[in-house]
Formats: structure tokens, C-alpha cells, sequence
């Protein structure tokens, strides 16, 4: 059977939804499989692939579309695409699909905030995401949730039968590892400006992620004595001007370090470099910086909500997103104890043992089958 997958959604500063479809994708093209895969992808995208030589996935090369341009592309163009190349399965990696298909189709559904908290996203995402996701729900022969919380809030938000949606967990890099080389370190902290003794936040930097709420926890560790600053790193989402109004409103500019973002070869190091890493969001529908911590042997405090739970176990602190004492004394508790330190290190990295990218594409692959036997 020939295997269509739309990595068109891949963008140019991957995060998130992009390191799920560079990274299964590549796992993809290592497996060995008796499906042709036929990738469609938009040019400069090609570069972040890497996928080995001569495997059965190909790629099939477009011109470069701005967001918008690229979704009505998906909707105008896409079905005569797959109908060209013969394309038994269509799995769409972000969300959406065409609305007419020529073949069966699998759709990855990443989280669910556009339900949970549409006044956190732009007005157009709003008006458009809601009816795509629904269209999908209803259309797709199957659905991949990346957790088994995002499976839940599908069959409860968008009523999906239960038997139609599948949880594959996302993976971790296998270059998210302690990292001990004190020259390379050392260049990282220089070329970024890092502190000496820091916290660490990853992701984008808007009110979403709860980051109002981080920034009012440090100020209360600045209050106590920290000596310690808060490195955030992740580009600019919408709204980031709030966080900006707030760190100058308590006076933190001296003690908050935003370095934009990181490409993946050095994330590792700054995970490395970094003495807690927190993650306060309200929702996720994964949580990956969560598991690129732990893999990295850094202490993880984050969010009591949605996929978190069923990533950390026992491998981190767990608090509620809206309690900022509960958060400043979490911190606290951490950073102050050394062995609690090493503790939740040594059960992070064996955690997150737990999740590799083999294990997402061997567990698509059988979604996949699942839909060509129906």
C-alpha cells in the first residue's frame, strides 16, 4: 500500500508538533515496513529530515506557503496531489485535512486548547481551527491523540467514538542526554550569555504556557534571597508584549535572561546547564520540553494538569497551574535540597527511558494497518 503523510505543517523554527513530524518521520524511514511512504513536504522544511538513504519513504518537494496559503493549498490542491501519486492512506500530521479524500486518512490531533481556552489563541485560529479539528474528527477513518489525555478530551469534546482514536505517545531525542563535556558547556554559556545558576523554561513565550504566573513565583524566590536568575527560552508567541509589561512592573529585567530561540543540537546543553527546569502551563497536550528535561537529568517542576501526570509519574513535582505559592515553594524546595535534586535526576532520565520515537512510529504503523484492514 502507498502511505501519503502531509508534513506541509512542518515549520521553519520547529517546536512542538514540528519535532513530532521531523521525528517520526525519521523513525519512519528506519522501520522496516512493506507500505511506500510518500511524504509531502514544502522545501525548506527538507533540511531538518535527515531521513536514511534508501528506505521506502520518498518525498514528493513543494514550493514554501505562508500558514494561510498552506491550508488552502491543503483544502484546493492536496486531493488531486494524493489521487496523482496513488495514495492508498493519507495521514495528516496537524489538525486538519481536505474535506474530500480520494483515499481512507489518519489525522493527528496534538491538543485541544482551541476548545479548552480559545481566548488564548489569535481571532482567525479561533474561527478556523474549531470547525477543521471538528470536520476532522468526523472524516478521518482514525485519529492519533499524542496522549492518552488528548484521546480523553477528544471523546468528551468532540465526541469521537472511543474505539476510533488511538494515544501514541510522542518520544525524546536521543541526543537529550547528561552531558558532562565542561568545554562544550562552557562555549554553550558563553555564546547565549547564560548565568552561572539558573532556572529553566522552555517554550513559547506566551500567556498560554502560564508564564505570568512563573514570573510571579521568581519574584517571590527574588523576595526570599535567590540568587539565582530565570532563563527563558522559546520565541515569541502571541501576547508575549503581557509578559514583557509584567517583568518590568516588578522589576525582574536584571534577573530574567530571554535568549529567543534554541536550534536542537544545543537545547540539550541548556537543559544540562540548568539547576531546575519549571514549566507552570495550563494545559498540554504533550508536554515535550517536560520529557527533554527529564531525559537530560534535570529537575522538573510543572503542571498538576492534562498529559503531564501520565509523562512525569513520580519523576517530578506536580502543582496546581493557578497556585503561585504551591509553585515559589516547589522551587524553593528543590533547589534547596541536593538530594531531592539528585533523586528526581536519577527517575527522570530512567522515566524517560519509557518514551522513544521507535515506539511512536511502530505504534502509527499499526494505526495505519488498523485502517487498511477496516
Amino acid at each position: 500500500m502507498r502511505i501519503g503523510i502531509d508534513a506541509t505543517a512542518l515549520p521553519q523554527e520547529p517546536v512542538g508538533g514540528g519535532i513530532y513530524i521531523i521525528n517520526l518521520l525519521r523513525a519512519l524511514g528506519e522501520r522496516d515496513t512493506k507500505h511506500e511512504l510518500v511524504v509531502f513536504l514544502q522545501k525548506s522544511a527538507r533540511k531538518y529530515l535527515g531521513t536514511p538513504e534508501n528506505t521506502n519513504l520518498h518525498e514528493v518537494l513543494l514550493p514554501d506557503k505562508s500558514p494561510t496559503r498552506r491550508l488552502i493549498w491543503e483544502q484546493m490542491a492536496l486531493p488531486n496531489l494524493v489521487k496523482r501519486h496513488k495514495i492508498d492512506l493519507l495521514h495528516s500530521l496537524h489538525y486538519t485535512r481536505p474535506f474530500f479524500l480520494p483515499c481512507a486518512s489518519v489525522v493527528t490531533f496534538h491538543d485541544l486548547t482551541f476548545y479548552l481556552f480559545p481566548e488564548l489563541h489569535r481571532r482567525s485560529k479561533r474561527l478556523f481551527f474549531p470547525f477543521a479539528i471538528q470536520m476532522s474528527a468526523r472524516k478521518a477513518d482514525a485519529l492519533i491523540a499524542v496522549s492518552e489525555s488528548t484521546r480523553q478530551d477528544s471523546i468528551r469534546l468532540l465526541k469521537v467514538p472511543a474505539e476510533k482514536i488511538f494515544a501514541v505517545q510522542l518520544g525524546v531525542d536521543e541526543g537529550f542526554h547528561p552531558i558532562k563535556d565542561d568545554a562544550l558547556r562552557e562555549e554553550i554559556l558563553d555564546h547565549y550569555q547564560l548565568p552561572d545558576k539558573f532556572i529553566l523554561y522552555v517554550g513559547l513565550v506566551e500567556p498560554r504556557k502560564n508564564l505570568p504566573l512563573l514570573i510571579q513565583s521568581f519574584r517571590d524566590l527574588v523576595d526570599a534571597g535567590l540568587s539565582h536568575q530565570l532563563v527563558i527560552v522559546g520565541r515569541m508567541g502571541w501576547m508575549y508584549q503581557e509578559v514583557f509589561k509584567q517583568i518590568e512592573a516588578l522589576r525582574l529585567k536584571d534577573r530574567i535572561k530571554f535568549t529567543g530561540y534554541v536550534p536542537r543540537q544545543y537545547l540539550p546543553i541548556v537543559y544540562n546547564l540548568a539547576e531546575l527546569f519549571v514549566y507552570p502551563t495550563l494545559y498540554e497536550g504533550f508536554g515535550l520540553p517536560v520529557l527533554e528535561a527529564m531525559a537530560c537529568g534535570t529537575p522538573v517542576v510543572t503542571s498538576n494538569i492534562s498529559s503531564l501526570p501520565e509523562i512525569v509519574g513520580d519523576a517530578g513535582i506536580l502543582v496546581t497551574p493557578g497556585d503561585e505559592d504551591a509553585l515559589a515553594q516547589a522551587m524553593i524546595g528543590v533547589l534547596n535540597d541536593r538530594e531531592l535534586q539528585r533523586t528526581l535526576a536519577e527517575k527522570g532520565r530512567i522515566r524517560s527511558k519509557n518514551f522513544s520515537w521507535k515506539r511512536t512510529a511502530k505504534e502509527t504503523l499499526q494505526v495505519y494497518q488498523h485502517v487498511l484492514e477496516m
